[in-house]
């Protein structure tokens, strides 16, 4: 599980907007972008993201 404390200071590396924590996954409604948790650790890579619909 992520930290809230983390959570609060992550951002999404492409926009620099606010991120937020759904399941297994952080979502910037922005940029319609789900980042991967993976083993606990955040994946902020842009290439690793997954585009919302």
């Amino acid at each position: 599980m992520i930290d809230e404390k983390l959570l609060e200071i992550l951002a999404c590396p492409k926009c620099k907007g606010d991120i937020r924590l759904e399941g297994d996954r952080l979502i910037c409604d922005a940029c319609k972008l789900a980042y991967p948790i993976k083993d606990d650790i955040p994946v902020m890579l842009i290439d690793e993201a997954e585009k919302l619909k």
